[in-house]
C-alpha cells in the first residue's frame, strides 16, 4: 500500500480514519528506523510517537511531487536526533581520540561475511550492543548515509569525533564476528 495524495490531503483536514491509516502504514516502515536507534521497544515506540506528531504537523509543507517515504524517513531520523539531543546529558560522555594517526589505523576497510552468515536481525543486535553514541553515529554513517560533517552537526561534536566513533563501531563488530565466527567454528568440529 502507498500513501497517496488523497490520504495527505484526508490527514491535514483532520480525517482521524486517513490519520489511522498514515499512522499504520508509518508504524511498519518506519520502526525499523526508531528501533535502530534505541535499545528496546518501549523507547522506539516513544521515538515513533514523536517522529509521527512531527510528520503529521509537516504535511500541509510536502510537495504533492514529493517521494513520501523518503520525507517521512528523513523527519523520523531528524526526530531521533533531536530527541539525543533533549536528553544528552543522560548520554554517555563524547572523548576524543588522541591523534589522526589512529583513527587512521581503525578506519581500514575490512572484508564483509558477516551479511553472507548471518541474518540481518542477529547484525542489529550485535549493533544494539555497541556503546549508545557509537552506534549512534555508526547508524547515522553506514545505514542513513549521512556524512561526518552532518553527523558532527546534528549530534553536536567535531568530525574527528565522529570518524573516532565509527572507526570504534567498525573494530568492536569486527571483534563481536571474529568471536562468533569461531564460536561457530567449535561448534562445527
Amino acid at each position: 500500500m502507498d500513501i497517496t495524495p488523497e490520504i495527505i490531503k484526508s490527514c491535514i483536514s483532520d480525517d482521524r480514519k486517513a490519520i489511522n491509516l498514515l499512522y499504520e502504514y508509518g508504524f511498519r516502515t518506519l520502526m525499523p528506523v526508531c528501533f535502530r536507534y534505541n535499545k528496546n521497544e518501549e523507547d522506539a515506540r516513544a521515538a515513533y510517537n514523536v517522529g509521527f506528531i512531527k510528520i503529521l504537523n509537516g504535511l500541509a509543507k510536502l510537495d504533492e511531487n514529493a517521494n513520501f517515504n523518503a520525507w517521512s524517513r528523513r523527519i523520523m531520523v531528524n526526530s531521533l536526533i533531536d530527541e539525543y539531543r533533549k536528553n544528552k546529558k543522560y548520554n554517555e560522555r563524547i572523548y576524543k581520540s588522541d591523534s589522526d594517526a589512529e583513527l587512521d589505523y581503525y578506519s581500514t576497510g575490512t572484508e564483509n561475511e558477516a551479511e553472507s552468515n548471518m541474518g540481518l536481525e542477529n547484525i542489529m543486535e550485535l549493533i544494539k550492543e555497541l556503546p549508545e553514541m557509537t552506534g549512534r553515529v555508526f547508524n547515522l554513517f553506514v545505514i542513513d548515509g549521512y556524512s561526518h560533517k552532518e553527523i558532527a552537526e546534528q549530534l553536536e561534536m567535531s568530525e574527528g569525533t565522529s570518524k573516532w566513533h565509527l572507526s570504534t563501531a567498525r573494530k568492536m563488530l569486527r571483534e563481536k564476528l571474529e568471536r562468533l565466527e569461531n564460536q561457530n567454528q567449535r561448534m562445527v568440529i
